[in-house]
């Protein structure tokens, strides 16, 4: 009995002294336990009254235009009816200090007052003729090269390029490169091209150097082949040794030469370089096994004695040894990644290889990396620019780009290792010119209500 006694009193002086201090307890109003967010919400007012570029003309107007009282009304919808707010307009000057904000004698509020408590977010926005623009820096301009050569060979036919023409993929390289080159030139034949090889100009633009040039071959795995060089490799007298059966891998070596010679990047955007050769006209009722006339195979030996001339190997070999692989899906190198951004260019972050380099050319024939395009995959490259540098020098004498992906051809890869190699700079126009820009601040308020 006694027990029961002292468990209810128990209970009874718990109870009590939870009603006196109920009583007593000063407990937060709603706004302090759940706040609004009076910034974000300043931001989005903005942005909403921006959307059709509303804002952005009316805060270039003067404070009597009717363009005002629409926005006041169209503010005053797009807020609570308990929100108090300032809406203030700031011109954006050039100071010797950096940046610096005069205001104008524009602002509209609905109250005098914003009391103590109050935030408030800007938005910068730009008069209607304001045009803004991006202005690359040449490669060249500073340097030796600069000229860039896009192979569009009306006498060869493409492989490996499923879905388009070497012609159509020659114009949106065009399109896409161009504003990064001193001088950008079509090569339109095959004849043109033995030109740029014997080191002469093929247009009357003062700017054009063969020296130094970046040579992009659209032709997927096969390379144009001008005529004399068809007729003269066919021959042993060239230096062949008997039983060759792919004599045209002489032109592969002669290619590698002359990219050592003149200094070329020579490009392959797609699949196995050089493992066809094309001439519609001496090659015409003969085709590749697939149906595409005009072309001949040079087997594994095309890359070979391209490098094989690169590196200055004398005499010729034909060798047929296979030097790629297939490493399947492989991923943009951390570099490329960067460029992508700083370029707005924005290819699948992974691609499927299965014509990737050897790791062994690079000590096979005195090359090194200079730009990971995709990550290295075991003993593999998929996509990497090779500079040529003979032992004991730091003189690179030849390049090659060469990405070993799987057809169909995205070019956008090609632009994006050319220029994440160069590196050309972007110079962006000033956006905080005198008089072309304002700065809004919308400062708002709660007011009344719990």
């Amino acid at each position: 009995m006694m027990r029961t006694i002292e468990v209810f009193l128990v209970i009874l002086i718990i109870t009590t002294a939870f009603i006196i201090s109920s009583f007593f307890a000063v407990l937060p109003q709603p706004r302090q336990v759940s706040p609004l967010n009076l910034r974000r919400l300043a931001l989005t007012t903005l942005q909403t009254l921006d959307s059709d570029y509303d804002l952005s003309a009316t805060v270039f107007k003067p404070l009597d235009d009717t363009a005002w009282s629409n926005l006041q009304i169209a503010l005053s919808a797009c807020l609570p009816p308990n929100i108090v707010y300032n809406l203030t307009v700031y011109e954006v000057v050039s100071g010797s200090n950096g940046k610096l904000y005069r205001q104008l004698n524009l602002s509209i509020s609905n109250a005098q007052t914003l009391g103590v408590s109050s935030d408030a977010s800007s938005y910068l926005v730009a008069s209607s003729n304001v045009t803004f623009s991006i202005v690359p820096e040449k490669i060249g301009e500073h340097g030796g090269g600069g000229t860039l050569y896009i192979l569009n060979c009306s006498d060869s036919n493409g492989w490996w390029i499923t879905g388009y023409t070497a012609q159509s993929l020659a114009g949106d390289l065009y399109n896409l490169l161009s504003p990064y080159f001193t001088t950008t030139i079509m090569v339109q034949n095959t004849v043109q091209l033995r030109e740029i090889m014997d080191g002469n100009k093929i247009s009357s633009s003062p700017k054009e150097s063969v020296e130094n040039a970046v040579v992009i071959n659209t032709f997927g795995e096969c390379v144009p082949i001008p005529q004399d060089y068809c007729q003269g490799y066919s021959r042993q007298s060239e230096g062949y040794q008997s039983g060759v059966s792919y004599p045209y891998t002489r032109f592969c070596y002669t290619l590698g030469q002359k990219t050592r010679i003149h200094n070329w990047t020579w490009v392959s955007i797609v699949g196995y370089p050089l493992y066809y050769v094309s001439n519609t006209v001496v090659f015409a009722d003969q085709q590749n096994g697939w149906g595409i006339y005009g072309m001949r195979m040079t087997y594994q030996g095309g890359i070979n004695a391209f490098l094989q001339g690169l590196d200055n190997k004398t005499p010729f070999r034909y060798d047929d040894t296979g030097i790629t692989g297939s490493p399947g899906v492989v991923y943009l190198s951390s570099e490329a990644m960067y460029y992508c951004n700083y370029y707005g260019i924005y290819p699948s972050p992974y691609q499927t290889s299965t014509r990737a380099l050897s790791t062994s050319i690079l000590n096979n024939y005195h090359l090194n990396v200079g730009l990971y395009v995709f990550n290295q995959a075991g003993n593999y490259l998929p996509g990497a620019v090779y500079r040529h540098v003979f032992q004991g020098d730091t003189k690179i004498t030849g390049t090659l780009l060469a990405l070993g992906l799987t057809r169909t051809p995205d070019i956008r890869l090609t632009v994006l290792s050319l220029l994440s190699y160069y590196k050309p700079q972007l110079y962006r126009s000033e956006y905080t010119a005198t008089g072309t820009s304002r700065l809004v601040v919308l400062q708002l308020s709660q007011a009344g209500g719990a």
